[in-house]
Formats: C-alpha cells, structure tokens, sequence
C-alpha cells in the first residue's frame, strides 16, 4: 500500500439535471482524522455517507470538504390560486349590475395580485435521487484525485526519510568505527587518569580506585546504544517498505532515535564522537519533522 502524506488539495466539477455542482477538498496534518464539512441546503441527508466515503480513503488528517451546488437555470412554473380566481370571478357577477360588465382581459387578471404566482417548479423524488447520486459520484473523483497528490507526496517523502535513514545508519558506523572506542584507548585513557590521581593523593586505595574506573568504563560503554541504533534502522526501512498509515510508527521510531543519540553524547568521551552525536542528533530532528507529514 503507497505511503501518503496528509497534504492535499482537489477540486471536482459537474452537472446533475438543473443543478451544477462543486467538491473543493483540502488536507493539512492532524493527529487523527478531522472532517469539516460543509453542505449546500437540501443535502444534509447525505452527510453520514459523505463521512463514511472520506474515511474509507484516509485515516489521518485534517479535512476541509466543501460542496457549492446551484440552479443552472430559472426554470420558473406559473402557479394559479384558483381560490383568488374563484373570488375575483364571483365578484365580477356580483357587480356585473352595477357596472360595465366589459369582457375580462387576460393581463387584467394577470396584474391582479395573487392570482398567479412564479416559483421554480418542485424536485421530483427521482430527480433528487439521480442528483444525490451524481454528487456522491463526483466526491468519489474528487477523493481519488486527492489520494493521488497524497500518494505523489508521500513517494517523494519516502526518498527523503530514506536518505536521512542512510545518514543516521552512517554516523552510527562512523561513532562505532572512532578509535576513542578501543579497548586500548580506553584503557590507555583510564590509566593516565588513575596515574594522575594516584599522583596527587598517594593515600588513595588503589584497588578501590581501580574499581570505581571500571564501572565508569562499563557506564560509559555505547555498544548498546548502537546496536539498538541499527535496530531501529532496520524497523524505520521495513516500515517505509511496507507503506499504508505509518506515520504513527515513524514517529515513535524518531523519538527512540533521539533517544539513542541523547545517551551516545552523554556517554561520550571522546570529541570526535560527541561531534558525530550532535550531527546525528541533527539528522534525526530532521526526520522526525518529516515524518510528521506522513499519514
């Protein structure tokens, strides 16, 4: 399954009957999956499977889905109140002693208020059906087009969380190739130190002495720190490899990345490895802020 970052944008055009209709769909980081919807009036009945579409297509992410529709035309149906023509006609008899009975105009019965009004004519069930259905057709566009700019983006953050991968991997070998970690530069280091304190205070217990600087040597040992380094190297590959919603995995990688590096630059004492420690302490933030895109 590609991997996808959580940035995205579509847009998706199109006609139903009498109605023409917009999607604009918008994606920016979030922790989980937020939907911010916002329908036209007469389309809230189609919010629970808007919703249900959407989160078949994504797990994380804050959306924006919006959806403009309008009449494409006036489409206006005359509308008579036979209760008003029934009194006006009735009237006309009742005076029809009184005054002129003069034949009754079409236009003097159109300008009398009320007894025609213009509305745009009723949707027809079928009507609305047939315009629900192409509304939720072209939401299914518009979400393709938008998982294929994710994918796009998320392809191209894969290559960049691999290379700082390969950089993490390299200052790793790099910290466990440095000649401060040989045993006899340890020991060498070790004993110029005991001979310095020996010198400036004769009366201190030499074995005991002894001991303390092997458990100092054995704290400040980063054999593990490595190896679990590496570890952690190998998971980050196989994830990226897998794809699908690893951005959740990704990060609890980076944060135990960090805190491998945090232990080698405390341990550390040699500069040439407190340097490669603040690079890799670098290198990581750099991919932890990646990976903060991920899906």
């Amino acid at each position: 399954m590609p991997l996808q970052s959580m940035t995205g944008f579509a847009r998706r055009e199109g006609t139903s009957g009498r109605t023409r209709w917009a999607w604009e769909l918008r994606s920016v980081n979030g922790k989980g999956l937020d939907v911010k919807l916002r329908l036209p009036a007469g389309t809230e009945h189609l919010e629970a499977e808007i919703r249900k579409t959407i989160g078949a297509c994504f797990s994380r992410g804050n959306l924006q889905v919006n959806l403009s529709a309008a009449a494409t035309e006036a489409g206006v149906e005359p509308v008579v109140n036979q209760r008003a023509l029934d009194a006006v006609m009735s009237l006309r008899e009742r005076l029809s002693g009184l005054i002129d009975p003069a034949p009754l105009r079409l236009d003097t019965l159109l300008a009398i208020r009320g007894i025609v009004d213009f509305r745009e004519p009723e949707e027809q069930e079928g009507e609305r059906a047939a315009r629900d259905a192409d509304l939720l057709a072209g939401l299914q566009l518009a979400l393709a087009d938008m998982v294929a700019m994710r994918e796009a983006e998320g392809a191209a953050l894969a290559r960049v969380l691999l290379d700082q991968i390969a950089a993490i991997e390299t200052l790793a070998r790099q910290i466990e190739a440095d000649p401060s970690r040989s045993l006899q530069a340890i020991g060498t280091r070790l004993a110029g130190q005991v001979a310095l304190l020996m010198d400036g205070a004769p009366a201190l217990d030499r074995d005991r002495l002894y001991g303390e600087v092997a458990l100092i040597a054995a704290k400040a040992d980063i054999r593990e720190e490595i190896d679990r380094l590496r570890t952690h190297v190998a998971a980050a590959r196989d994830l990226l490899k897998k794809g699908g919603p690893v951005g959740r995995k990704l990060d609890f990688l980076s944060q135990e990345f960090n805190r491998e590096s945090n232990t080698i630059c405390s341990k550390s004492n040699a500069a040439a490895v407190t340097a490669a420690g603040i690079e890799l302490k670098v290198v990581i933030d750099q991919f932890r802020e990646q990976v903060q895109n991920l899906e």
